[in-house]
């Protein structure tokens, strides 16, 4: 396996650990962020959430179709960003496979009319993973007094999916 791979299989597999995230849309000039449960499906480069028709997501993607998903597990250290495009579907299919018990909150079935699927396709990611609270304080409290740096985990900025080249590709590598 190359590292964009190994890198790629560590935005997945963080991501799936985590489960929740924030997923920020673009109003206007604002940026919107709000709590969702994260179905990531690397075998499909995707990340799908259900949400409500009536949520009016799918206003603001219909604007804008960037977003960024961030994900975090404080205790663990652990945290991802994603940005990429999002897409509303109306797959009955998909639904049902994403329906679980948490979903039940929000609607009595997989079968509600008002299900959407938000289907987000990464093409960036970066990631952050230390060995945990308890040893990245240590590590901390050994480098202030040592005034050495140290090493506080894994870092890294990920191309995601199919950009191999272009402007995006580009501007990614510019900024990242």
């Amino acid at each position: 396996m190359t590292r964009d791979k190994d890198e790629q299989a560590k935005v997945w597999n963080l991501a799936e650990k985590i489960g929740f995230c924030m997923l920020a849309t673009q109003v206007g000039c604002s940026i919107r962020s709000r709590p969702m449960s994260a179905h990531p499906q690397a075998s499909e480069n995707a990340f799908n959430f259900l949400t409500d028709v009536a949520s009016h997501k799918d206003d603001e993607i219909e604007t804008n179709r960037s977003v960024c998903l961030a994900l975090a597990e404080s205790k663990g250290q652990k945290y991802v960003s994603i940005s990429g495009a999002v897409e509303v579907l109306n797959d009955r299919s998909k639904i049902r496979d994403l329906w679980a018990t948490p979903a039940k909150a929000w609607w009595d079935s997989a079968d509600d009319p008002s299900i959407r699927v938000l289907k987000v396709t990464p093409d960036f990611a970066e990631y952050w993973d230390s060995p945990g609270t308890i040893v990245s304080y240590i590590k901390m409290a050994a480098a202030a007094v040592s005034h050495v740096r140290t090493d506080m985990g894994d870092n890294a900025k990920v191309t995601m999916g199919t950009i191999q080249g272009g402007s995006d590709y580009e501007q990614f590598r510019k900024y990242y």
